[in-house]
């Protein structure tokens, strides 16, 4: 029997991002993760966690982007992970 996990999807970590970069703001908005279910958002939240406390610590720059960008590569590769363990399971 699956687990269930009641999870506050509306919990995104909120930086301050009035007045950043673009980019930043652009970039910061991928990391939503409420349109996924409880075991894939509970994934998604640190990352997202990861992601707004390097806003609200570091400077607008290439390197906070491509941090921002990286980060985002890998949460993406961390949901998948827990999608392939579930179809791995259905099937």
């Amino acid at each position: 029997m699956e687990e269930t996990i009641e999870f506050p999807k509306e919990s995104l970590p909120q930086p301050k991002l009035e007045g950043r970069h673009p980019g930043i703001v652009a970039l910061y908005k991928f990391f939503e993760f409420g349109h996924l279910p409880p075991h894939l958002a509970i994934i998604a939240l640190s990352s997202a966690s990861l992601a707004a406390s390097m806003i609200d610590l570091l400077p607008d720059g290439p390197e906070l982007t491509v941090g921002l960008r990286k980060l985002l590569e890998a949460k993406d590769c961390f949901v998948r992970a827990e999608v392939a363990v579930h179809w791995k399971v259905e099937k």
